[in-house]
């Protein structure tokens, strides 16, 4: 299925807390699919690609290891070619249709998640 859930963690840039994420998420079971962090100033943001069906037990595995998690939503996920061109190809498509996209990362297996305020309209171009 190409909708996963991408789970937005607030976090403090220092050592350990990806490291308590991935620890609360394996404690509870749940394979994290894909992942993206970025800070700056001392804070950031962690986003973490999680199976549907497994969203409100990472959600709660997350908290209990008092990580914030600011956000849940839906993402497209899609097979994406390792070769040049290929991001511009698909996201073309979707400029094209004037879709702005705010969340692109890759999978652990190569997957591209593409997150967007119109997600329905992705799957109308993409699906």
């Amino acid at each position: 299925m190409p909708v996963e859930t991408d789970l937005l963690i607030l976090i403090e840039d220092r050592p350990g807390i990806a490291a308590r994420a991935g620890d609360a998420l394996g404690r509870a079971g749940i394979n994290i699919e894909g992942v993206c962090g970025i800070a700056h100033g001392g804070q950031g943001i962690l986003h973490i690609l999680v199976p549907d069906e497994r969203s409100r037990a990472a959600r709660a595995a997350l908290e209990e290891a008092r990580l914030t998690v600011a956000g849940e939503r839906d993402v497209w996920v899609m097979e994406c070619a390792d070769r040049p061109g290929e991001l511009g190809r698909v996201m073309r498509l979707l400029a094209d249709e004037g879709i702005s996209t705010d969340l692109v990362y890759l999978t652990t297996a190569g997957k591209l998640v593409i997150g967007a305020t119109e997600f329905g309209r992705i799957r109308a171009v993409l699906g």
